[in-house]
């Protein structure tokens, strides 16, 4: 497929209330840019130009002009399954990422499998001064080294994130929030001692109150750590 007929595919698939919504909840976009295509919908076709061998044009073809061509391509990538081919479409990418939505699904699989090969370039990524890059960096730690792959350094490493874009002090938020659940004992530390700042402590905490994996009496003292501005 050139990338005429992915357009033309993707207008043919457009839901113009759903990219009302869409509009409504990434606001770093205009909403020309974004058609339309619901998310399961563009799943399909990306396993079809996966699968066909139709994507390197399209993946070559950047910056796209569309919001919904950059999570097409976003879920093109996440399904390769070769670790240095995906690295190399994952960094080529990341530059033209520009808004959380396609940072957040841009998820590959084979990521997963790879976790020890993949730290190096998270150590890359997270130093970056491209909001995007840093937090695809982030959501790549709380995904994939949370859990058997956990590693304390890696926890001070976002806390040693310091940025005054929303976009990554919420990841962060959202990162810690996961570590609460996660890895509760050596989470905790971070908010004892106050090594985020005011409001990622705050968000991150509420966050982990909705969290199911949290017992009441841990909850409980959650809330009481957080902080409370002086009025006055």
């Amino acid at each position: 497929m050139t990338t005429s007929e992915i357009r033309a595919e993707l207008f043919r698939l457009r839901d113009e209330k759903y990219a009302a919504l869409q509009a409504k909840i990434i606001p770093t976009l205009v909403p020309e840019r974004i058609i339309g295509v619901r998310t399961p919908a563009l799943r399909t076709l990306a396993k079809k130009m996966y699968q066909g061998n139709d994507a390197r044009d399209f993946l070559s073809n950047l910056p796209h002009q569309y919001f919904d061509e950059d999570q097409l391509h976003a879920f093109i990538i996440s399904l390769e399954k070769d670790f240095d081919k995906c690295v190399s479409k994952v960094e080529v990418f990341l530059p033209h990422i520009d808004n959380w939505a396609t940072c957040d699904q841009l998820s590959p699989k084979v990521f997963k499998k790879q976790s020890e090969r993949l730290l190096p370039f998270i150590h890359q990524w997270i130093q970056s001064e491209a909001t995007y890059t840093v937090r695809f960096a982030i959501r790549l730690l709380m995904q994939h080294f949370l859990d058997e792959m956990f590693s304390l350094p890696l926890v001070e490493l976002v806390a040693t994130v310091k940025s005054q874009e929303y976009y990554i002090e919420m990841m962060i938020a959202w990162y810690f929030a996961t570590a609460l659940a996660e890895q509760y004992d050596s989470a905790l530390p971070f908010f004892k001692e106050k090594r985020l700042d005011d409001w990622t402590h705050n968000k991150a905490i509420q966050k982990a109150l909705e969290s199911r994996r949290l017992t009441v009496e841990q909850k409980e003292y959650l809330k009481t750590l957080k902080i409370r501005r002086a009025i006055g």
